[in-house]
């Protein structure tokens, strides 16, 4: 048991039951101390930042996106040898969503001055397995990208999106029940996803990027495909059901699609679908920032044009500023991990769910809070998520 209070949980690190709220320290603007606001409640007023400590305004950074990350070194090239107008002109053309404004209730408070969290929503819009339902979309990949303050590495956690939490109400009276954590984008988009993971993690969001999964074909075929390592061989389950053999394959955009949507064939089913897609971004990262793709104008411009119009960025977005800050980022830079959990379970009404790891979680996302993300990873090496 850590001596530091900021990393303990309130009352010991109880638990409601099937509440979802991983325990630790939850502050309030009344100045409530350790007391946890009430379940059905979120940290959000307008995503205004409460006065940091000693007075510091924090820096401008901008959002890192999922595909912004992949295109971090290529766009400060671009900088570098003077094309501010072109790299202007991207940042005006991306798609931006109101992510903050509806926000109600307190939000955690920052406990670090010049780290930055990102909450990463992916959906895949035309993938087989993903109907709407009732007219509602669903996220299929939720990520929270932590950026420490040396700006040398991201820490990307996946958060299955079966994870049961509580799901607090927004402002339009959505929620307020325990359900799935991807339930909270379905029923109250960005801004009640947003108040979920929060309430969960109590880790302040700084930024939010939507990223549709099905536009990372295009980004993938504008680089002339990418090499992905399979896990073991498997045949899709959708048409035209291709065959993947195990070992190294050249993808093209539909093939790389089609892998990372399967799940059924692994043991271990969606948590190999997160793998899978994380992997993805690893291998588009490593292929953007190449010296085939750096040097060919035409796919650098056709690979820059695609990451844009794959994503939606919330209204402060700054392209530039995310470059500039993080020109040095390379895909052995970003350490991949998965929400601690303790697997599927099942809910009160029997539904298949994965079940939170209270404890683990704590610690992990208090690491997290105070930006002592290496220290976690040095102490839970096999919980960083490697290529099989």
């Amino acid at each position: 048991m850590t001596d530091d209070p900021r990393l303990r949980g309130p009352r010991g690190s109880a638990r409601v039951p099937n509440s979802g709220r991983a325990p630790g320290v939850y502050r309030s603007s009344g100045g409530g101390g350790n007391n946890p606001p009430p379940r059905g409640t979120a940290y959000g007023r307008g995503g205004q930042r409460p006065p940091r400590r000693g007075g510091s305004a924090r820096p401008r950074w901008g959002r890192i996106a999922l595909v912004g990350a992949v295109a971090l070194s290529v766009i400060a090239t671009v900088i570098g040898i003077g094309l501010w107008s072109y790299a202007n002109g991207l940042n005006d053309d991306l798609n931006r969503v109101d992510a903050f404004a509806q926000l109600v209730g307190d939000r955690p408070v920052d406990e670090v001055d010049g780290d930055l969290n990102i909450l990463v929503v992916g959906s895949d819009s035309r993938s087989p397995d993903n109907p709407t339902d009732g007219g509602n979309a669903r996220t299929d990949t939720i990520m929270l990208m932590h950026i420490p303050a040396s700006h040398d590495k991201a820490y990307i956690v996946s958060i299955p999106r079966d994870l049961y939490v509580s799901v607090p109400k927004d402002a339009n009276g959505n929620g307020g029940e325990d359900a799935k954590i991807n339930a909270s984008f379905a029923w109250g988009g960005v801004p009640l996803l947003i108040q979920t993971v929060e309430n969960y993690t109590n880790v302040r969001i700084d930024h939010v990027v939507e990223i549709d999964f099905s536009g990372l074909k295009e980004v993938v075929d504008a680089l002339g495909g990418v090499e992905m390592n399979v896990e073991q061989t498997i045949d899709s389950i959708h048409k035209p059901y291709r065959t993947f053999e195990k070992g190294v394959n050249k993808m093209n955009g539909e093939e790389a699609l089609d892998y990372v949507r399967q799940r059924y064939q692994f043991s271990d089913g969606d948590f190999a679908r997160m793998r899978h897609q994380q992997q993805l971004i690893k291998a588009i990262m490593d292929k953007a920032t190449s010296m085939g793709v750096m040097t060919d104008p035409s796919t650098l411009n056709g690979f820059l044009k695609t990451v844009i119009k794959a994503v939606r960025v919330d209204e402060n977005f700054n392209l530039l500023d995310v470059a500039i800050q993080f020109r040095n980022l390379r895909s052995a830079d970003l350490v991949f991990l998965t929400s601690p959990n303790q697997g599927t379970g099942e809910s009160p009404t029997g539904e298949s769910i994965v079940v939170s790891d209270d404890g683990a979680a704590a610690e992990m996302y208090a690491k997290m809070r105070l930006d002592s993300m290496a220290e976690w990873v040095t102490a839970h090496p096999e919980a960083v998520k490697k290529d099989k």
